[in-house]
């Protein structure tokens, strides 16, 4: 799968992904704390999910996370 680039530097957001990080600042923080390729593949994953319960909890499982074991 291809993806798409929003400015040349960065791909694309799921938008429930988005939402689901707004209302989760821990989560938005280890997703910060992320190296590129570990949001590359969390973005990847978050593509994947299509219910908002399962996205929230897919969020939610990234509070707390070793950056080494992805969700």
């Amino acid at each position: 799968m291809k993806m798409r680039e929003n400015d040349g530097s960065r791909p694309d957001m799921p938008l429930g992904f988005s939402m689901a990080l707004a209302q989760n600042p821990a989560a938005m923080d280890a997703f910060a704390g992320l190296s590129g390729e570990g949001r590359r593949q969390v973005l990847e994953k978050s593509r994947r999910i299509r219910s908002r319960e399962e996205m929230r909890s897919y969020v939610d499982s990234l509070v707390g996370l070793d950056p080494g074991q992805l969700p």
